[in-house]
């Protein structure tokens, strides 16, 4: 197996790195790198087939994801939001501005804490998600269909060990058990 130390040349095209890097194999390197493009590429066609299927019903794919969970989980505090679907507290503010100004989803109090607000789906935003959603999970099973179910728990199963995880921020490194 080939490692690098810092005393032996690179091969080109080959970023300097720190005294942790010299020592990763290069066969290591190579398929974690090539990995990382194919990851890359598949979430790209995914989100893209995503984002279109939503965007026939005039939504974003974080406005979707929004409109999902309020669904699956029921009236959520807005940052409990904001974790599940990846963005700042300034978009989830936003996103859920423009949900509210669709007649999509409502803010309520909290009773416990007058500072914190929940998020929860109109009448409407119900409709709405339980009409699209079976669509949109068709269409997603659709574009996995080059995997087997057995290929995409094990896939899953993979990234849940790395660390990554759905319903929140990527922790690489971090096994939960």
């Amino acid at each position: 197996m080939a490692t690098h130390s810092p005393s032996e040349p690179r091969p080109s095209g080959a970023a300097g790195g720190s005294a942790a890097s010299a020592s990763v194999p290069v066969e290591a390197s190579a398929a974690a790198l090539r990995l990382w493009v194919i990851l890359s590429r598949a979430h790209a066609a995914i989100a893209t087939l995503a984002a279109a299927d939503v965007a026939r019903h005039g939504l974003t794919l974080a406005e979707f994801g929004i409109l999902e969970s309020l669904y699956h989980r029921g009236p959520m505090l807005l940052g409990e939001v904001q974790r599940r679907i990846l963005v700042s507290s300034g978009g989830i503010t936003f996103l859920v501005d423009r949900l509210a100004a669709k007649g999509l989803v409502e803010r309520r109090s909290c009773e416990a804490d007058r500072r914190a607000r929940y998020a929860a789906l109109t009448p409407d935003g119900t409709d709405l998600v339980g009409r699209i959603f079976p669509e949109h999970a068709a269409m997603l099973t659709g574009s996995m269909e080059g995997l087997s179910v057995d290929d995409q728990l094990a896939a899953a199963e993979l990234l849940r060990a790395l660390g990554l995880h759905a319903a929140g921020t990527p922790r690489l490194g971090h096994r939960e058990d």
